[in-house]
């Protein structure tokens, strides 16, 4: 993975800290053009990685950088699935079942059973999962995804169900299927960690907030400093800057200490932030992108 990857908050209206920037935001980032001028920045400042939600407005990203493969030659995608919000307005307007049957392929032998019910009273849920990944992953046809995300949403309302087998499912599909290293989104990383241990997952990549305050670490700050000292993972950090609370060379140097921590995961929609957080990283954790990378 590359030091520095670059997330989508910012252009989906998503601030932890501001609902007001978040609506400006939102506004600014209306047209997939202005995403693009964002991304094209970052690109050039050698940040290479996007990683991004299943959002529809991402499809549209995805065109572009398929349309300009002599532009975007090292552009990588870490697709993040499902995106929750898409699939919560599907039930509200299509009840349970019908959310997951609109997400299927018309003619599929599964959306068939579905609409019947059989799938779901023969308790058929690893044939629903493989199906919803392959769907959500249609964006991404011949482009680069090394990574692919369970989202938060999802990591942690399975974690709280005890649907433990669902991360294995999830997994093995996204290793057979797409060659890609499976990765976990949650705001628990050290129950997230026993559980795939447990399921016989080693050394995951686990995407959590990690920064010296603790902000939204549920478990508490010390346990994930014991579990990244003594177990072996592979941690994404984010909201490194705790939606600003922390000064952003405070926050990378910290950071840059911690041992298992492969990379950082940050939004910006300007040069400037760009640039500055690049050169933190690139100061306090080393090159940005992987070693053997251009």
């Amino acid at each position: 993975m590359d030091r520095l990857l670059f997330g989508d908050n910012q252009f989906f209206g998503i601030n932890h800290m501001s609902e007001e920037k978040a609506r400006a935001q939102s506004m600014r980032f209306q047209d997939t053009q202005a995403i693009m001028e964002v991304l094209d920045i970052a690109y050039d400042e050698g940040i290479r990685t996007f990683m991004c939600t299943t959002h529809d407005r991402v499809s549209q990203i995805c065109d572009v950088v398929r349309a300009n493969p002599g532009r975007y030659r090292d552009f990588i995608f870490y697709p993040c699935m499902p995106y929750a919000h898409k699939y919560a307005n599907a039930v509200t307007d299509h009840g349970m079942v019908g959310a997951v049957t609109h997400f299927m392929p018309d003619d599929g032998l599964m959306k068939t059973m579905l609409s019947g019910g059989k799938a779901l009273a023969s308790k058929d849920v690893e044939g629903i999962v493989k199906i919803l990944i392959d769907v959500e992953m249609k964006m991404f046809a011949g482009l680069d995804t090394p990574v692919i995300f369970l989202q938060n949403v999802f990591t942690d309302l399975l974690l709280g169900m005890g649907f433990n087998r669902a991360f294995r499912i999830f997994h093995d599909h996204v290793r057979q299927k797409y060659g890609a290293e499976p990765g976990y989104i949650t705001m628990n990383m050290p129950m997230l960690l026993d559980v795939l241990e447990e399921q016989g997952i080693e050394n995951p990549v686990i995407c959590s907030n990690i920064n010296k305050i603790g902000f939204r670490m549920a478990g508490g700050l010390e346990r994930y400093l014991e579990v990244l000292r003594t177990r072996k993972l592979q941690a994404i950090a984010m909201s490194v800057y705790a939606s600003g609370a922390i000064p952003a060379e405070e926050a990378i140097s910290w950071i840059g200490d911690l041992p298992n921590v492969q990379s950082i995961v940050f939004g910006a929609s300007s040069g400037g932030n760009i640039r500055n957080t690049r050169d933190l990283v690139q100061t306090h954790m080393g090159p940005v992108t992987a070693p053997g990378v251009a």
